[in-house]
C-alpha cells in the first residue's frame, strides 16, 4: 500500500539527505591564508596547522605549515620570514638542499618557475620527482619554493604535494591556486 503524500515526501527527503551525507568530494578545494602577508593557497581539504623549527643552514627557523591529505596525496604549504634578502637567499638554498637530501638517490628535476608577483630574488624554483611505483619508499614529490618581499623582510614559502593525487587536475589546481597579493 502506497504511503500518503506527506510521509512519502518525508521518506524521500530522508533518503536524499542520507545519500548526500554519504557523499563527500575527494577534493573539496578551499582558499587558505598562509602567513600574515596576504598569500592564499588553494587546498583540497581542511588543513591542519603547525609550527616547527627547521634547520636552514646554521640557523633554526620557525616555519608555519598548513596541510592536509586528500585523494592519495598530502598537500602542504610552509612559510618562514627572513629579515633581509641576503638571509632569504641563504635560507632558500638551505631549504632546497635539505629537500634534495631527503630524496637522495631519487631522480628529480629542478627548474625555474613562475608565479605572479613572486620575488625575483630568491627566484621561484620547482622540483619534481616521479612515483617510483608500488612497493617502493619513494612517492612522487612536487615542490614549489617562492618568496614575497614586504617591508619587514622576505617571506619564504614551500608548496608541496607528496604522493600521486587520484585526480590529474589536483596538481595544477594546487599550484595555480597559490596567490600573492
Amino acid at each position: 500500500m502506497p504511503l500518503p503524500p506527506r510521509p512519502r515526501l518525508a521518506a524521500l527527503a530522508w533518503i536524499a539527505a542520507s545519500a548526500l551525507a554519504g557523499c563527500s568530494p575527494t577534493f573539496n578545494w578551499r582558499e587558505v591564508p598562509i602567513g600574515n602577508d596576504g598569500v592564499v593557497a588553494l587546498l583540497p581539504c581542511k588543513p591542519d596547522r603547525a609550527t616547527r623549527s627547521l634547520p636552514l643552514g646554521v640557523e633554526a627557523v620557525a616555519v608555519d605549515m598548513a596541510g592536509c591529505e586528500a585523494g592519495g596525496a598530502t598537500f602542504a604549504v610552509a612559510h618562514a620570514v627572513a629579515g633581509s634578502p641576503a638571509q632569504a637567499e641563504g635560507w632558500m638554498r638551505a631549504w632546497r638542499a635539505a629537500t634534495r637530501g631527503q630524496i637522495a638517490g631519487v631522480p628529480a628535476t629542478e627548474t625555474a618557475a613562475a608565479l605572479l608577483r613572486a620575488a625575483n630574488s630568491p627566484a621561484p624554483v620547482r622540483l619534481d620527482t616521479q612515483d617510483a611505483g608500488a612497493g617502493t619508499q619513494a612517492p612522487a614529490l612536487h615542490v614549489l619554493w617562492f618568496a614575497q618581499l614586504h617591508p619587514e623582510g622576505v617571506s619564504l614559502y614551500q608548496a608541496t604535494v607528496l604522493g600521486k593525487p587520484s585526480s590529474t587536475d589536483a596538481l595544477p589546481t594546487f599550484f595555480e591556486g597559490l596567490h600573492i597579493p
